[in-house]
């Protein structure tokens, strides 16, 4: 007999169900909308009923600091925006910047590329998110730690929930 698996990253999944639990405790406003996986920011806004601006974009980056060992970073910027790793890096005094592999996106996240929520569960990695976001929108859009379900949340939520460190990291 055959099992049918579920593919990665959609479903139910151990982000997405820490996710709502801490919206819940934190009373957040917040809603989810499930819809079939998607690859791009503009195809997800249009199902979502956002604009693609709104789409809180979480890039998991590796910054090799001189003399330390690397630091994992979820930068968080607007899904219309690129990000500037150079500036992500002088902002922590790194000599460079880089994305994270699959791999390494999978341990610090526990979510596949593509699902990442602007959300840090790992103690090792930090987060910080561009203000222009939360400047430009009252609610922001993201994947919910699955590719089939994004969650539309209240800015204000986000930002005193998650707490990020708000850097300018997008580029000009």
């Amino acid at each position: 007999m055959t099992e049918l698996s579920t593919p990665p990253g959609v479903g139910p999944t151990p982000v997405f169900l820490k996710l709502v639990a801490l919206l819940d405790a934190g009373a957040a406003g917040y809603r989810v909308i499930e819809h079939p996986a998607a690859g791009k920011s503009e195809e997800v806004a249009r199902i979502r009923g956002t604009e693609v601006g709104q789409g809180a974009k979480a890039m998991a980056c590796k910054l090799q600091i001189p003399d330390a060992p690397a630091k994992h970073v979820l930068a968080v910027l607007a899904a219309d925006r690129q990000l500037d790793l150079a500036a992500l890096a002088a902002h922590f005094g790194a000599r460079r910047a880089s994305l994270m592999s699959p791999r390494e996106i999978a341990v610090m996240t526990g979510c596949v590329l593509g699902a990442i929520p602007p959300f840090s569960f790992h103690s090792e990695l930090q987060l910080v998110a561009d203000p222009d976001l939360f400047e430009r929108y009252r609610e922001i859009a993201f994947n919910a730690g699955r590719l089939d379900a994004s969650m539309v949340l209240d800015a204000g939520d986000y930002l005193r929930i998650a707490r990020p460190e708000l850097v300018r990291i997008r580029q000009l």
